[in-house]
């Protein structure tokens, strides 16, 4: 790849390929002492081909060699060269050709070192700079070959193996643009490829989350209908009672003042689930409305809650240690959730009383229902309160009262827990932190 230099620093390419580059140059650097290596050979065993004379042949090596062992030394102690690699490439090139000229001209071995000269300008410079560069180590291959050749070869073959060399040098220059264009192609598809393969993974995982999306928010419908029918149950079922009740005259009196009361009270309740039912459209399937805080009395409270739950006048315990605390709260949750711990509280006492206690201190609503039926099998207070769970006589029904219990404490920021009942049976406790009136 060829570098663009940048304004004001070093090529922007270059930059983040430090490490292959600083390979390349140590793969130079180890040709570089083959070389000399070699020509040291050539001297060694055949002297006579040193045309100039010995000393100066050896000379010429032994200045090859210390070119070659300073940058061997600088790679490795900087991991780079000090140099340009192009000024260091142009060095090899023009002591390639002072080693063929002093060591036999056209027929000296050190010609099979232009090649390796060639091929690295081509990979750094590109195939036209190769293909000048292999022009111009040619002619002066040609003119070293004059020369530096024997004086009994005749100067037509001189010339001849110099163009000859010429040629092949040009054409290697050539092969090897035609390999890095090659490359290229393979690199560029490569990335294609690769670019095309994530854009598809993209696309999955989008398609995946679009998905999976759809999925929660059709299940939170789901829920919020399940709540729904859930929640409108147990009022319809008192109304219809109480209707039928007044309907065929069978209250008076005190009886009948209490039953016009909790009719007003259900239909405020039926009230409220309707405006959360309205909240459940515009939150796009949560089934637990949206917050409408206001003061309560707990006293209120505890009555509404336990007439909600239809527990018997006589089973019930309502406990309020401050008489006409008050808290301020959203009481539609609220009523929702103790509501639905007192209707299980009740259906698994038998005869035995409901207690509901309430209590407020320092920003902290505490309540419990307490009940005196069988309790819960070791280790299942925790299971009770998942969507569909439901234990005991109730196993294979929805089992949505807890779950509807434990979703409204989270949204509420409370803590509900299912504690053992000394004496036997459950205490279902939540303790929520409500805001400033």
């Amino acid at each position: 790849m060829i570098s663009r230099t940048a304004p004001d620093g070093p090529p922007t390419d270059l930059v983040a390929e430090l490490p292959e580059r600083t390979a390349e140059e140590r793969a130079a650097v180890v040709l570089r002492l083959c070389v000399v290596a070699a020509a040291v050979l050539l001297l060694a065993f055949r002297p006579e081909a040193a045309r100039a004379g010995t000393a100066v042949a050896a000379a010429l090596i032994g200045l090859a060699a210390v070119y070659s062992v300073a940058l061997a030394a600088a790679a490795v102690r900087r991991g780079a060269l000090p140099v340009r690699p192009a000024v260091l490439t142009g060095v090899d090139g023009a002591l390639a050709v002072v080693a063929v000229g002093l060591t036999g001209g056209v027929h000296s071995p050190m010609v099979a070192a232009l090649p390796l000269v060639v091929i690295a300008i081509a990979l750094r410079g590109g195939p036209r700079v190769g293909r000048v560069a292999a022009l111009v180590l040619g002619v002066a291959l040609g003119a070293a070959g004059l020369l530096g050749s024997d004086p009994a070869v005749p100067v037509t073959e001189r010339i001849f193996l110099g163009v000859w060399w010429t040629g092949f040098l040009f054409g290697t220059a050539v092969l090897v643009g035609v390999l890095v264009r090659l490359l290229e192609r393979q690199l560029v598809d490569i990335a294609t490829t690769r670019a095309r393969a994530e854009s598809e993974h993209e696309r999955y995982l989008s398609e995946r989350a679009l998905r999976d999306r759809l999925v929660s928010q059709s299940r939170a419908r789901l829920d919020g209908a399940r709540v729904v029918l859930h929640e409108f149950r147990t009022p319809v079922a008192s109304l219809s009672a109480l209707s039928a009740d007044l309907a065929a005259e069978r209250l008076t009196g005190d009886a009948r003042r209490t039953a016009a009361r909790l009719l007003a009270d259900h239909a405020s309740h039926l009230q409220d689930m309707l405006d959360g039912l309205a909240d459940l459209a515009v939150a796009d399937g949560s089934p637990l409305g949206r917050d409408r805080p206001r003061r309560v009395p707990l006293a209120d409270l505890a009555a509404g809650v336990l007439d909600a739950a239809g527990v018997a006048v006589h089973r019930r315990r309502p406990i309020v240690p401050v008489p006409g605390a008050a808290v301020h709260c959203d009481p539609q949750r609220l009523r929702r959730l103790l509501t639905n711990l007192a209707e299980n509280a009740a259906r698994h006492s038998g005869d035995e009383p409901v207690e509901l206690y309430l209590a407020h201190d320092g920003g902290i609503l505490t309540a419990e229902v307490r009940d005196r039926g069988p309790g819960l099998p070791p280790g299942q207070e925790g299971v009770v309160t998942a969507k569909g769970v439901a234990l005991g006589e109730r196993r294979g029904t929805a089992g949505l009262g807890l779950w509807i219990a434990e979703a409204l404490a989270s949204a509420m920021d409370g803590e509900l827990s299912l504690l053992p009942r000394d004496g036997g049976g459950l205490v279902a406790r939540l303790i929520l932190p409500l805001p400033a009136a």
